[in-house]
């Protein structure tokens, strides 16, 4: 059985990304491309501006 079979492995354009296919010869990336990290911190950033405005928004209903 492969991994793809008995693990939640998500095969995309680089390869295997599920850490359990050291046996089936899969290329395994251990870091992130520039455009990927630029990506990822992007979507970190949205959210932590989503949860600053959330934040500022109770501590304003908090002082009414």
């Amino acid at each position: 059985m492969s991994c793809h079979e008995s693990r939640n492995c998500k095969s995309g354009a680089h390869g295997c990304t599920c850490g359990g296919c050291e046996g089936d010869n899969h290329f395994h990336r251990r870091f992130q491309t520039k455009e990927e990290q630029i990506s990822e911190l992007e979507t970190y950033l949205a959210d932590l501006k989503a949860e600053v405005q959330a934040v500022e928004e109770r501590l304003s209903d908090l002082r009414k």
